[in-house]
Protein backbone atom coordinates (compact mmCIF):
# COMPACT_ATOMS: atom_id res chain seq x y z
CA UNK A 1 0.00 0.00 0.00
CA UNK A 2 2.83 2.41 1.02
CA UNK A 3 4.84 1.84 -2.13
CA UNK A 4 1.50 1.64 -4.20
CA UNK A 5 0.54 5.49 -2.59
CA UNK A 6 4.60 6.89 -3.45
CA UNK A 7 4.81 7.01 -0.29
CA UNK A 8 8.20 8.14 1.89
CA UNK A 9 9.47 8.04 5.48
CA UNK A 10 6.51 6.77 7.76
CA UNK A 11 3.35 5.57 7.72
CA UNK A 12 1.40 2.95 9.69
CA UNK A 13 -0.79 0.44 7.44
CA UNK A 14 -3.84 -1.19 9.75
CA UNK A 15 -5.15 -4.12 8.70
CA UNK A 16 -7.55 -6.97 9.67
CA UNK A 17 -6.84 -10.31 9.89
CA UNK A 18 -9.97 -12.59 9.20
CA UNK A 19 -10.68 -15.99 11.68
CA UNK A 20 -11.02 -18.75 9.98
CA UNK A 21 -9.10 -18.03 6.69
CA UNK A 22 -6.26 -15.70 7.78
CA UNK A 23 -7.08 -13.40 5.15
CA UNK A 24 -5.40 -10.05 5.70
CA UNK A 25 -7.84 -7.33 4.67
CA UNK A 26 -6.12 -3.45 4.38
CA UNK A 27 -8.10 -1.21 6.38
CA UNK A 28 -6.10 2.65 6.35
CA UNK A 29 -2.57 3.67 5.39
CA UNK A 30 -2.07 6.34 8.13
CA UNK A 31 0.80 8.81 6.87
CA UNK A 32 0.54 10.60 10.08
CA UNK A 33 0.86 8.16 12.70
CA UNK A 34 1.41 9.22 16.41
CA UNK A 35 4.42 10.25 17.11
CA UNK A 36 5.00 10.52 20.71
CA UNK A 37 6.66 8.50 22.83
CA UNK A 38 3.55 6.83 24.54
CA UNK A 39 2.24 6.48 20.54
CA UNK A 40 2.15 2.77 19.34
CA UNK A 41 4.42 3.58 15.96
CA UNK A 42 7.75 4.48 18.13
CA UNK A 43 6.83 1.62 20.28
CA UNK A 44 6.39 -0.49 17.75
CA UNK A 45 10.22 0.13 16.21
CA UNK A 46 11.56 -0.20 19.83
CA UNK A 47 10.27 -3.43 19.99
CA UNK A 48 11.81 -4.50 16.82
CA UNK A 49 15.00 -3.39 17.85
CA UNK A 50 15.73 0.42 17.03
CA UNK A 51 14.93 3.02 19.78
CA UNK A 52 13.03 6.27 19.52
CA UNK A 53 16.15 8.50 18.81
CA UNK A 54 17.53 5.85 16.19
CA UNK A 55 14.01 6.25 13.79
CA UNK A 56 13.73 9.82 14.21
CA UNK A 57 17.84 10.05 12.84
CA UNK A 58 16.95 7.98 10.19
CA UNK A 59 13.66 9.68 9.26
CA UNK A 60 15.91 12.85 9.46
CA UNK A 61 18.17 11.25 7.29
CA UNK A 62 15.54 10.11 4.70
CA UNK A 63 13.86 13.40 4.08
CA UNK A 64 17.21 15.69 3.33
CA UNK A 65 17.76 12.60 0.87
CA UNK A 66 14.24 12.51 -0.81
CA UNK A 67 14.30 16.43 -0.56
Amino acid sequence: MFKAVDGSGLARVDFFLEEGTNRVVFNELNTLPGFTSISMYPKLWEDSGKPLEKLIEELIELAFEIH
